[in-house]
């Protein structure tokens, strides 16, 4: 069934982001079970099962995922990091075999072309984290955004500014599939996810690293630049990590800034809330929490 759970996705989502607001003003106290349902307007028995059915954990875990003392652990022994982002044979799980991802780049010729003679068929859906839009080709998923709304008409702008002369048509249900392998079921289908992306050579090289960066793991720019050859290119990793065309399928979110020793989740696209949503949402799976599943 190509059916998405909207209504439950979406409400449940608000409460997350709600909840997530809440904890990062209320860190510092470590507010308990009963103080965050209240926040969001929930008994403590239906926070901590809505916290189940969409994180996996119980909310207890979930809840220490989003710390910022856990991110800093996450992030200690960032050799051991790196080795596992440049070493072929991973320990464990990798994005690129957790969500079956592939992907295809554009040849310079076909970038030059702007997406002339190419059709991208749309979509706006729910997500766990909100809204989103999905364009695809005929051969894979070229754009994948979080929006504030679902009437979020920027979104479709950016898509035509990026494939200028490609034809968009609407097609929610040739779309709705690659959502649902996205957040539902992913891991019962060994056929790769399709991703029809383009970028320069160096943009490529980062996004790879990212997919080979085991899920739940976060990784400083700094360290992401040593990854890929270029120590000293912080700046540029970060330009390409903006470049991304397909959030969460390329896990921008991961790669986490330090300023003044601190670790900061407001440098992301689409927001701080959303950004330690699937951070945790990536380490309570990688922890051994199950997929979403769908009510």
């Amino acid at each position: 069934m190509n059916v998405l759970p909207s209504e439950t996705w979406t409400s449940d989502y608000k409460r997350v982001v709600a909840a997530i607001r809440y904890i990062d003003v209320h860190r510092m106290a470590q507010p308990n079970l009963e103080e965050v349902a209240a926040a969001v307007n929930l008994s403590p028995f239906h926070f901590q099962r809505l916290f189940t059915r969409w994180a996996g954990v119980s909310p207890k875990r979930y809840l220490g995922f989003l710390t910022l003392a856990h991110a800093r652990r996450m992030l200690e022994g960032s050799s051991s990091i790196l080795d596992a982002a440049l070493d072929s044979g991973l320990s464990g799980p990798s994005r690129l075999h957790d969500l079956f991802v592939n992907f295809e780049a554009v040849t310079p010729g076909e970038a030059k072309r702007q997406g002339a003679d190419l059709v991208i068929r749309y979509g706006v859906h729910p997500s766990p984290f909100g809204p989103c839009l999905l364009g695809l080709t005929d051969r894979g998923i070229c754009r994948l955004t979080f929006l504030e709304t679902e009437e979020d008409s920027a979104a479709r702008t950016e898509l035509a500014r990026r494939w200028p002369a490609a034809a968009l048509i609407p097609a929610e249900e040739e779309t709705a599939p690659y959502v649902r392998r996205l957040f539902v079921d992913e891991g019962g289908n060994e056929t790769p996810v399709p991703l029809h992306i383009r970028g320069t050579n160096f943009q490529i090289k980062v996004w790879e690293a990212l997919l080979s960066l085991p899920q739940g793991k976060l990784i400083t720019y700094s360290d992401l630049a040593q990854v890929v050859g270029h120590p000293r290119a912080a700046r540029a990793v970060g330009n390409a990590l903006n470049a991304n065309p397909v959030a969460f399928c390329i896990p921008c979110h991961s790669v986490i800034p330090v300023l003044r020793g601190t670790l900061d989740f407001g440098d992301y696209a689409t927001g701080p809330e959303r950004r330690r949503a699937i951070i945790a949402w990536d380490a309570a799976r990688a922890e051994g929490g199950p997929a979403l599943v769908a009510p």
